[in-house]
């Protein structure tokens, strides 16, 4: 019995280098968690919600990356980047989705005198107590 046949990605009508960058900008500023969470976040956009490719397209590039060294979410995300945009849509996922975590550590190593300022270290001591009372309240979940 013979497969399906699959649409061919790179048949496809290529994106431009702006609607990508918006797409994983969104992302890049609201996906939490590691690489396996961004995976699923890189699931549910771009082969649910705005079908740039399909299921097993999406295995495959998964399945691949894991074999390279490094956070397979990021080269998922720069695989579809290419599939989609070329060089320049790559580059455009690549820059966007990796942005605003590489802003926000800049700010927060930029500002790491306040932390150790008196209020700057009550501050961090009230984010270690809602840490830990998270965690506990975790602990007593069945």
């Amino acid at each position: 019995m013979s497969e399906p046949a699959r649409p061919d990605p790179a048949a496809a009508t290529l994106l431009s280098p702006r609607t990508i960058f918006l797409a994983y900008l969104r992302l890049g500023c609201t996906s939490f968690g590691g690489p396996i969470a961004h995976l699923g976040y890189f699931r549910e956009e771009f082969v649910v919600r705005r079908k740039w490719l399909d299921d097993r397209t999406f295995t495959d590039i998964v399945g691949l990356c894991q074999f390279l060294p490094g956070p397979a979410s990021s080269q998922v995300g720069f695989a579809i980047g290419l599939l989609r945009g070329g060089a320049l849509g790559a580059l455009a996922a690549w820059t966007a989705f990796t942005l605003p975590s590489a802003l926000l550590m800049f700010a927060v190593a930029s500002g790491h005198a306040l932390f150790s300022s008196r209020v700057g270290e009550r501050v961090v001591n009230g984010l270690q107590l809602v840490a830990w009372s998270t965690v506990c309240s975790w602990s007593r979940l069945p």
